[in-house]
């Protein structure tokens, strides 16, 4: 759970922190870091192609290894750290041949721990094929090609099921509950991802939005006519269409912004909407 401070001003009356207890106190592995440029949000061109961006505090990357390639004996979990670039809390690894690297942190990983690549295990964070593990497991850094990388259920608290393995192909219920086929060769991670109470915690004051980047946002009621589709109108009136749109006139909810049809056949069950 989240964890409350005490409500010294109005500002931070239910403001909440996630549980950090769990981690280690150190500086992240220098040779696993890289500098950040950031760019607030703007393209190549200077000109802002994503809005609301920008400030926030100063950050390094983590490289983390989402490959997690397979190899002969086992990882020790040297220590479990923060990670200001994601929502999962992030694991450093010391290999066999004494080699460093950065995975994502399943939830009940603890330092000390030994986790494999390539080997079936049923511990927490242990990596293999969909083909060597069990039906109804909870899996998490799906790969959607072998050798690519995982690139489903990385965020906190996510988990996918391994539903059914039918031929070359496994059959995958997402976070989504869309389900979806896989190569029974592409790889997993058992167990769930960390920080499972990410969508708990309450920024409670705008300076806490600026310091992770983001920048004041106008709702477009609020504006004249010109600047906004739902702008105008005398008090609070209603944005008078008949479905909310965006400041440049499309359809902002309701419609389908997939447009990758070469995949549909991998796709079993869309999502069921909420």
């Amino acid at each position: 759970m989240p964890r409350l401070v005490r409500p010294t001003t109005n500002a931070r009356r239910k403001m909440s922190f996630a549980d950090f207890g769990t981690l280690t106190k150190k500086r992240p592995e220098k040779s696993l870091t890289r500098p950040i440029k950031k760019n607030a949000g703007r393209d190549r061109f200077g000109r802002i192609s994503i809005r609301h961006r920008g400030g926030g505090a100063k950050r390094l990357y983590r490289l983390i290894d989402f490959k997690f390639l397979p190899f002969t004996g086992e990882a020790v979990v040297e220590a479990l750290e923060y990670d200001p670039n994601r929502s999962a809390f992030i694991a450093l690894i010391r290999l066999s041949d004494d080699t460093k690297s950065y995975i994502l942190a399943a939830d009940g990983l603890k330092v000390g721990d030994k986790v494999t690549s390539g080997a079936k295990s049923l511990k927490v964070a242990s990596r293999m094929t969909l083909a060597e593990i069990a039906l109804g497991s909870q899996i998490h850094n799906i790969e959607l090609q072998p050798g690519r990388g995982g690139q489903l259920a990385r965020g906190a608290g996510a988990w996918a099921t391994l539903s059914a393995i039918e031929g070359d192909y496994a059959y995958i219920k997402l976070p989504s509950s869309e389900v979806r086929k896989v190569l029974v060769e592409c790889m997993a991670s058992l167990g769930s991802v960390s920080n499972s109470s990410y969508n708990l915690v309450r920024y409670s004051k705008a300076g806490r939005s600026r310091l992770v980047g983001r920048r004041p946002s106008v709702r477009g009621k609020a504006m004249y006519p010109a600047a906004h589709p739902h702008g105008g109108g005398e008090g609070v009136n209603p944005i008078g269409l008949k479905r909310p749109k965006t400041p440049w006139g499309k359809a902002a909810l309701g419609v389908k912004t997939r447009r990758n049809k070469r995949t549909d056949k991998y796709i079993i069950s869309r999502r069921k909407k909420k």
